[in-house]
């Protein structure tokens, strides 16, 4: 009889909790519950490249700005000086950067040159690379400096929308107020970059050799060294080559600096040890990235006169070629010497130039620069007045965007 009353003492807690447990899982399997909420995100992986996006472009409506390097080497202090006159404007952004290889003195005198102009001075849009690069031609290096270019750019230089590459050879055959009122109605995300897959010759005697450029290493310039071995071709992503100028968007400048998805790095340490690297580098990269190969125009808004089939250098423009020049409609030519007469007579047909002085436009009448700082800078700055040059130029852009296969050109 005792152990029957033991027996009903613990048998009704007993059933209770087995109640009580059944009505808990009935209860849990129809309700979602924190833990089913966390179990369903987690089947979405969440990767930090996904948090990452392109910079928006600045409003069509706005007046572009641009970003320009002018590079040079030894004996090219005069004629960066005389290019950037001839591309300056306040609304725009230079850096200007003569290599290791020029004396300490040619170096100093641009620096001079820059901190006297009165102009430079009250805008502050005139930077120059104090600590030079050592740049080897056709390697590496001269991509480097490019990227080193625009990386101050981004970090100093405010607002602009397209970086434009230029060496002291180059030259421009319109006005900054031709080229900005043209770009006002171009669409800011656009990359103007000449390029094709069809690498052909180039496979054997660029991609497949193995270079290495002592400018990465040493502080005197010597020529590449070769690698007797040769290597296979890249399988990772897909080799392109192009002009080495080129205007680049801002976003996609943005890109190649930062490689939130590790591509540019990836290219630029296999076109480390490759022949030409400017004329490859950068077309490899935007027609391999998704984001940026809808975004390819494929012109370098030069004009550039080269042998048939094409050697290592262009011509050397002279007096005789100018009409061509003209009738390319393009932004900049090169190749120049140093004081071709060919430049002084862009200058007075072209650009409106004085001989040492800006170019007119509305922020610049021609006369003293440095009398009319107050009155031109600060009241006309985002003031436009194209000429002949804009119309050129229009009718240049208008048929690269407006030809009906335009958008099944991108990245052949």
């Amino acid at each position: 009889m005792e152990l029957t009353i033991k027996k009903t003492k613990w048998m009704f807690p007993l059933a209770f909790a087995v109640l009580v447990s059944f009505f808990l899982i009935i209860f849990t399997l129809s309700t979602k519950t924190p833990f089913q909420k966390s179990s369903n995100k987690a089947k979405v992986p969440i990767f930090v490249e996904s948090r990452l996006h392109i910079s928006p472009t600045r409003p069509i409506s706005t007046i572009p700005r641009l970003a320009y390097l002018i590079s040079g080497s030894s004996g090219d202090g005069e004629s960066i000086k005389r290019t950037l006159k001839a591309l300056y404007h306040p609304l725009n952004q230079y850096v200007v950067h003569l290599d290791l290889e020029a004396p300490a003195d040619e170096r100093l005198e641009l620096v001079k040159f820059v901190k006297r102009e009165p102009l430079f001075v009250e805008v502050g849009n005139v930077r120059v690379v104090v600590r030079s690069n050592l740049v080897t031609y056709r390697g590496p290096t001269m991509v480097s400096n490019t990227l080193h270019a625009a990386a101050i750019l981004l970090k100093e230089g405010g607002e602009w929308d397209w970086f434009i590459n230029l060496s002291a050879s180059d030259y421009p055959l319109v006005t900054q107020d031709d080229l900005l009122h043209t770009f006002s109605t171009v669409p800011r995300e656009l990359n103007f970059i000449e390029h094709t897959s069809d690498i052909g010759w180039k496979e054997y005697h660029r991609a497949r050799p193995v270079i290495i450029d002592s400018g990465l290493y040493s502080l005197n310039k010597s020529d590449l060294f070769w690698i007797p071995q040769k290597r296979s071709m890249p399988t990772a992503f897909k080799l392109f080559t192009g002009s080495a100028w080129m205007m680049l968007s801002r976003p996609f400048i943005e890109y190649l600096l930062w490689g939130w998805d590790n591509l540019p790095r990836i290219v630029l340490m296999y076109y480390a040890n490759f022949l030409s690297t400017p004329e490859g580098y950068f077309h490899t990269v935007i027609c391999n990235a998704e984001e940026f190969r809808d975004t390819t125009v494929n012109h370098d808004l030069h004009f550039i006169s080269w042998d048939n089939p094409p050697k290592q250098h262009p011509h050397v423009l002279t007096l005789s070629d100018y009409q061509n020049m003209v009738d390319s409609n393009a932004s900049f030519a090169r190749k120049f010497r140093r004081n071709e007469p060919v430049l002084d007579k862009i200058d007075s047909e072209l650009l409106g130039r004085k001989a040492d002085g800006f170019v007119p436009g509305s922020w610049f009448d021609g006369g003293d620069a440095n009398a009319t700082i107050s009155q031109y800078i600060l009241r006309n700055i985002t003031s436009l007045r194209p000429g002949a040059g804009a119309q050129r130029l229009k009718s240049l852009i208008s048929g690269l965007l407006s030809d009906k296969d335009f958008d099944s050109k991108h990245c052949l």
